[in-house]
């Protein structure tokens, strides 16, 4: 029998692993750690570390126990040639980033983020494309078991991915992982070098002015959602610009823009500040997401409307089911009807609204036929399949037959009434 972990919750097993893979072991530990509802899975270790650097610690100490697990759970279905290849990959510099695109070229957010803050930590690196190489990209998924890029090794050893080396950089594991290899630190590392030249004082990581640094910081801070395009918001000069401004209106985001087709400075320089050559740029609180593909992308797999939520820029989202019960606490007597009272589309909810206005009933009202979402919904919460239906109290009434017969009766008024 192999060896491996059970992972309990509230006294009840709830997933296994076999080895001790570290991608792995971190995804089901953040799993775990990030969800305390049953049946809510947490977001992926890849896509940011749910129990911050306690968890990355337990793995790492995980990890040096069961090695020779890890690699063999690693090398399964990756070919000898192809893992031969990507070993040599791993050991060709001690700090290791496979990525989209150069890190003078970043191709995804994602990947410029992490340039970013290994050239913040003054960290020297290799990187390799896996955009040019479609086996190595899917070589080194299997063999790291880590489904997404970047990836960032450090002595052949699986870091993890952007929202990891985040939290790393964060928590300052970063720092303290390369502290002792002053080899893999460049000179400027601690201490930012300057040097007086043309206009004031001049950075030597970018070659920017102090001013036209400041002004750019300035500029992408100056809101939330910043986008610097080739024309107007509402007169955009390039299709790229335009598809931004319309999927950030789809997503009914408030944002700020800037025409770098005015001020050849700051188009210039943000080139240089943010490391990506091309426009759009688009920013969420100071932080560059990417250019019109990266947006585009986002929104298709919905991560760009789960980074909005996260950053606080759009407000979380109820769930179709909070949704329905709000809208049926809305009012003590709640109608859902096709419709509305004074037009109604549809014999039986002319019926009810004629019963409830001769009891002399206040009541609420929805059209379901201007919300196929609630409509639908409705129908499955409430386990009743037609409409209209009658609500009191947040209690199902009941349909038209029902809310007519108790009419008749004289239970309507004294029921509605309790």
């Amino acid at each position: 029998m192999s060896e491996g972990f059970l992972f309990f919750q509230d006294g009840k097993q709830i997933d296994t692993l076999e080895g001790a893979n570290p991608s792995s072991l971190a995804n089901k530990i953040a799993k775990v750690a990030g969800s305390d509802s049953p049946g809510i899975s947490a977001a992926p270790a890849s896509l940011g570390m749910a129990a911050g650097p306690m968890v990355l610690e337990t793995v790492r100490e995980f990890v040096k126990e069961n090695s020779s697990h890890a690699e063999n759970q690693s090398q399964s279905g990756v070919t000898d040639p192809l893992e031969k290849q990507l070993h040599q990959l791993l050991n060709s510099h001690p700090v290791m980033l496979f990525m989209k695109g150069s890190p003078e070229e970043p191709q995804c957010g994602f990947s410029q983020k992490v340039v970013s803050i290994l050239n913040e930590e003054g960290v020297k690196f290799g990187s390799f494309d896996i955009l040019k190489d479609n086996k190595v990209r899917e070589g080194l998924k299997k063999f790291s078991n880590w489904p997404t890029f970047p990836q960032l090794y450090f002595k052949g050893e699986l870091l993890g991915g952007c929202d990891i080396v985040i939290a790393m950089q964060e928590s300052g594991e970063l720092k303290e992982a390369l502290v002792d290899h002053d080899d893999l630190l460049t000179t400027s590392s601690n201490e930012a070098k300057v040097s007086e030249a043309g206009k004031g004082v001049i950075s030597e990581s970018t070659g920017l002015s102090e001013t036209l640094t400041f002004r750019l910081g300035r500029l992408i801070n100056s809101s939330l959602v910043m986008l610097f395009m080739k024309g107007k918001s509402d007169e955009p000069k390039c299709g790229f610009s335009r598809k931004v401004v319309d999927i950030l209106h789809q997503e009914k985001v408030g944002f700020e823009s800037f025409d770098i087709l005015e001020d050849d400075e700051v188009r210039q320089g943000l080139k240089v500040y943010s490391n990506w050559s091309s426009y759009p740029q688009l920013y969420l609180k100071g932080e560059l997401i990417g250019g019109s593909d990266i947006v585009l992308e986002m929104q298709k797999s919905g991560e760009l409307k789960k980074a909005l939520t996260e950053k606080g820029i759009i407000p979380t989202e109820t769930t179709l089911e909070d949704r329905l019960k709000n809208l049926i606490s809305s009012s003590s007597t709640m109608l859902f009807m096709k419709g509305t009272p004074d037009a109604p589309r549809c014999g039986f909810s002319s019926k009810v609204v004629n019963a409830l206005r001769e009891e002399g009933v206040g009541f609420g009202s929805f059209d379901i036929l201007s919300d196929e979402e609630v409509r639908q919904g409705l129908k499955t919460l409430s386990n009743w399949p037609t409409f209209p239906q009658l609500y009191y109290k947040g209690e199902l009434m009941g349909g038209c037959d029902i809310v007519l017969e108790m009419h008749s009766n004289g239970e309507l008024k004294s029921t509605l009434s309790e």
